[in-house]
């Protein structure tokens, strides 16, 4: 993430102070300079104070008196505010201490999504930037209390982990907005690229992972990967952002089955559900978003091995390496989708073919 270069000056003096200067230097009393700059005393007295500020109609008549150009004075108070709202700046994201502790900042400099730092306040200020967000407040409002319901249709309050997921979400808008997407979407599109998806996951090329990136945006659609973060073990989401469907994998279970499941689920609920809902899988839902578990789930199943290719496995009865893969030859899938398949029915144990289940082995 790219760091902010501002130069930030610890102090910086209110332009009366300067005025107060030039009054001295001049010779002239502060009840003469208010009668020569048509204002009252007491606004003299108290910009001389600091207690008040140079407008910039106050700066016009004040260079007619001192010969110091409008701009200087403008400049000086601009750079005095900014510096008072800087320091008031610094005692809130003092004060924001306890909220950003329930990040995993570690975790999440170990990724690289974020700058190492060691003071506390200097932490809190990379985990505002790195959200986008002024407070702890607005936190609550985006991912809490649903407040942008048309672009997060779902609330975290529920969730074990929210400030882990949530960092996860941000991550993959942050990687979202880095790709460019030329298609405009539509369902005809990527229901054309299914085959051709399908056939790339037969195939378990090394580069798959991009391939499928640049398959999917040919369709319209964005395809993220995230790793997801200890306490954020989540598989995938599905997103609208900017109007353009947007799929977010962890790949967290290391299994070949798994992360196509996990990617055809997710096309799911592009083509099956509405624009204005985000699905996280592995959170709980209530039972109409189940119900689009369901169908997504149903959708992914289908897709990988329907049940009349299921079917006829069962029957054969053969679970053979050999035989794993001659099916898998006749029914264009994997045969590790067929040994999560028989493994998820309970017909095989979990350490038979492992080797054929690797993602990243």
């Amino acid at each position: 993430m790219a760091t902010r270069n501002l130069y930030i000056p610890e102090s910086v003096s209110h332009p009366g102070t300067t005025l107060e200067e030039k009054l001295q230097e001049m010779g002239m009393s502060v009840k003469e300079f208010a009668v020569r700059s048509s204002k009252p005393e007491k606004t003299v007295i108290a910009i001389i104070k600091g207690d008040s500020s140079i407008t910039p109609e106050m700066a016009v008549a004040f260079e007619s008196i001192t010969k110091i150009p409008a701009n200087f004075w403008m400049n000086r108070q601009r750079i005095y505010d900014e510096c008072v709202a800087r320091s008031k700046r610094q005692a809130q994201i003092i004060s924001f201490a306890d909220w950003a502790k329930k990040f995993p900042y570690a975790d999440m400099v170990n990724q690289g999504w974020i700058e190492k730092k060691t003071k506390q306040v200097e932490k809190t200020a990379v985990i505002l930037d790195f959200f986008g967000i002024s407070s702890p407040n607005a936190w609550e409002n985006y991912y809490m209390n649903q407040q942008l319901k048309v672009a997060f249709r779902i609330s975290l309050a529920t969730t074990k982990e929210p400030y882990a997921i949530s960092a996860w979400l941000r991550k993959g808008e942050l990687q979202a907005s880095e790709i460019l997407v030329k298609e405009i979407y539509t369902d005809t599109l990527l229901k054309s690229k299914l085959p051709l998806m399908k056939d790339l996951m037969r195939k378990n090329s090394s580069d798959f992972a991009k391939q499928l990136q640049v398959l999917c945006a040919e369709c319209g659609v964005k395809l993220i990967y995230t790793p997801c973060l200890k306490k954020a073990p989540v598989s995938g989401s599905t997103r609208w952002i900017n109007n353009i469907p947007c799929i977010q994998l962890s790949g967290r279970s290391k299994r070949y089955d798994t992360f196509w499941f996990s990617f055809f689920h997710e096309i799911g609920h592009i083509l099956l559900h509405g624009k204005k809902e985000i699905f996280l899988e592995d959170i709980e839902y209530d039972d109409a978003q189940k119900a689009k578990e369901k169908q997504a789930d149903k959708f992914s199943s289908d897709i990988l091995l329907s049940e009349k290719e299921e079917k006829a496995i069962l029957e054969g009865n053969d679970f053979s390496q050999r035989k794993l893969k001659y099916y898998a030859d006749m029914f264009n899938t994997h045969p590790a989708i067929i040994v999560g398949r028989l493994q998820h029915l309970g017909i095989l144990p979990f350490a038979k073919h492992m080797e054929s289940l690797e993602l990243f082995g």
